[in-house]
């Protein structure tokens, strides 16, 4: 890692234009570990994420102040400390790999390939609770177009399958307080 992309990584500096264009494609590492209580899986990492190297990082994402109002974590995290979730027993993933500027620049093949290897990530890892963050992309990516936010009625294994909405700021069907709804329903969930 040279220089910038440390600092980027670190936090020390927010991307520029150049560094969000290099970012395209580029993949957002795991945050995994056997039995977990949850794993919260994203559509696919976002150009600024890509570029820092972390998930949900870009300013205006809702994930970190949705895990904190629902009670996940004892403080808002950001971005950069997201190892800590796994002192949480929470881990992060995404259902498609590669960075691009949107969800829908992905395609219908991406999202059915990444179903199946989130279903081998499961029944290796064996958390709890898996909360897919993105409705559209679970309907495409697992082939269920009738589902609904909430509990799913199929598990993968052990695993209780969520399908909470995306916490995207350009997601505006769902504000802050509909996803901190869903995650405390989560959270819950995974108490009995």
């Amino acid at each position: 890692m040279d220089e910038r992309q440390s600092a980027l990584h670190e936090g020390r500096i927010r991307p520029t234009r150049l560094d969000l264009e290099a970012a395209v494609d580029r993949e957002v590492p795991d945050l995994l570990a056997p039995e977990l209580s949850v794993v919260f899986c994203g559509i696919n990492p976002g150009l600024y994420s890509a570029a820092v190297g972390h998930h949900f990082a870009r300013p205006g994402n809702r994930f970190w102040p949705a895990l904190y109002q629902a009670g996940f974590t004892e403080r808002l995290y950001s971005p950069y400390e997201e190892d800590r979730l796994m002192l949480c027993s929470i881990g992060v993933t995404n259902l498609a790999v590669r960075a691009t500027r949107g969800a829908s620049d992905l395609t219908t093949r991406e999202l059915r390939e990444g179903a199946e290897n989130l279903r081998r990530k499961l029944l290796r890892y064996r958390p709890r609770a898996v909360a897919v963050l993105g409705l559209g992309a679970y309907r495409t990516g697992f082939g269920e177009p009738r589902a609904r936010i909430g509990l799913q009625p199929n598990a993968i294994g052990e695993t209780a399958v969520w399908v909470l909405p995306s916490p995207s700021g350009a997601n505006a069907h769902y504000q802050l307080p509909v996803l901190v709804a869903c995650m405390k329903e989560l959270r819950r969930s995974l108490q009995t």
